[in-house]
């Protein structure tokens, strides 16, 4: 998965803090509560741990799983192909990949208005040339 610099900093953090708590190998966050101190961070922790964040943001629909939509749905918007994206997500099926992709009618509208001045600028440079 793909990150920006700030959460490469964010990171470097986050392992220095890790070293405090545990110098052993294994998974990356681990937890920092009383009952299960520098354990591994369980699959449910770490999605109340989301939920929680998301419903203090009052942003209620967001899950672990909202990042993973937010990155296709940003390749796509960088001009992707749904090939492409469906190979770096690791979907066998582009049906797969749509279902995380979401574009608004904004997004769409922008595209199109960009392949519509593609085709115009074509169009005018054939028929200037006298190749229609």
């Amino acid at each position: 998965m793909p990150y920006s610099a700030t959460s490469g900093t964010l990171l470097q953090q986050y392992l220095l803090h890790r070293r405090t708590l545990s110098r052993s190998r294994g998974l990356l966050f681990l937890s920092e509560s009383r009952r299960n101190y520098a354990e591994p961070v369980s699959i449910w922790s770490w999605s109340k741990t989301v939920l929680e964040i998301a419903r203090r943001a009052a942003v209620p629909r967001f899950t672990t799983h909202t990042l993973r939509h937010l990155c296709l749905t940003d390749l796509a918007r960088a001009g992707w192909d749904i090939h492409e994206i469906a190979a770096f997500a690791g979907h066998r099926s582009v049906q797969t990949t749509l279902l995380y992709i979401h574009l608004s009618g904004r997004d769409l509208s922008r595209k199109l208005a960009v392949g519509m001045a593609h085709i115009h600028a074509r169009r005018v440079a054939m028929l200037t040339e006298g190749n229609v």
